[in-house]
């Protein structure tokens, strides 16, 4: 089995078309951010850098040592550090309310992941898969060159958030009418995009599903485990915790297969892993969230929830 020779057909118009998708997916998820969601970082810091710290410091890098104790092939441990590498996503706010958890907190950390991604995917991305010797050697194959994977970041997340932020603040009426019909639809037509796109290479897909499969349901679930432990240890509310469980586990596999389309699209070992992942984490944060939605909450973090959101 040769992974490095694993191809993806994808055309340069379609790579384009994801961009723009996805920078709509941010613009609309930033018409209701609101700069209190970010100072609510340094008024309550505890909760936010926990979560933040899990995504950012403690999951990269133990993907990398995951991928390095048990010997995983290169091209799939090099796909596996990038979606590890990558912010949470916005799915991450739906199944926080669904899970009762501190909305407020996943929206802001929301909102802060994907500015620090900016920066801090391609330097984690980079960083940990010159770590780990089984990937090192194989960094040459892609042709990694963090400064343009930093500028695309900044284009497809930075960018669109600043801009939705701003409109939505001058202009509230507008925003809270193209909110919702922006966000569904630009997910929408992203998703079937992404389903078409596969469509045309299912036979590779099948080929090698059962060399990434169990990868991909092992660091979701280390991914769970390690935000509600930390969270724990930090003696966090029950609320917070759900918060920082999905967020963690919930990576943005869309932004891992935009870098992967626009710079590595020889790299179809690394879009397999990228491409499984996205719809894997949705379910099991689903589920997740449908388990947690039938425990409630001790009555006074209830209470304190509630009073947030009026």
């Amino acid at each position: 089995m040769e992974l490095n020779e694993v191809r993806i057909a994808f055309s340069t118009a379609g790579v384009i078309f994801m961009d723009v998708i996805l920078a709509l997916v941010l613009f609309g998820m930033a018409l209701s951010l609101k700069l209190s969601d970010f100072t609510r970082i340094l008024k309550a810091p505890k909760a936010p850098l926990t979560g933040l710290a899990v995504q950012f410091f403690i999951l990269p890098a133990s993907n990398c040592f995951f991928c390095w104790v048990f010997k995983v092939d290169p091209f799939l441990a090099l796909g596996m550090q990038l979606v590890a590498s990558c912010p949470s996503g916005s799915f991450s706010n739906v199944l926080t309310f669904m899970a009762r958890g501190n909305v407020a907190l996943s929206v802001s950390m929301t909102g802060a992941s994907s500015l620090i991604a900016t920066v801090a995917t391609p330097l984690n991305f980079a960083f940990y898969s010159w770590l780990n010797p089984y990937t090192r050697t194989h960094l040459h194959h892609i042709q990694i060159d963090p400064l343009h994977v930093l500028l695309l970041v900044a284009f497809v997340l930075a960018l669109p958030l600043v801009a939705g932020m701003l409109v939505g603040q001058r202009w509230p009426g507008l925003a809270q009418k193209i909110d919702k019909p922006l966000r569904v639809g630009s997910l929408g037509i992203f998703i079937v995009f992404i389903v078409g796109a596969f469509a045309n290479n299912l036979d590779i897909f099948f080929k090698y599903f059962q060399y990434f499969v169990w990868l991909v349901l092992a660091q979701n679930a280390l991914s769970l485990a390690l935000g509600y432990f930390v969270a724990s240890r930090m003696k966090l509310p029950e609320a917070d915790r759900r918060a920082i469980t999905i967020e963690v586990a919930i990576q943005n596999a869309s932004l891992a297969l935009v870098i992967l389309f626009t710079f590595y699209p020889e790299a179809g070992a690394m879009t397999l892993v990228a491409a499984f992942w996205g719809v894997w984490h949705m379910v099991s944060g689903t589920l997740l969230a449908q388990w947690w939605a039938r425990r409630k909450l001790p009555a006074a973090e209830a209470a304190e929830l509630a009073a947030q959101e009026v």
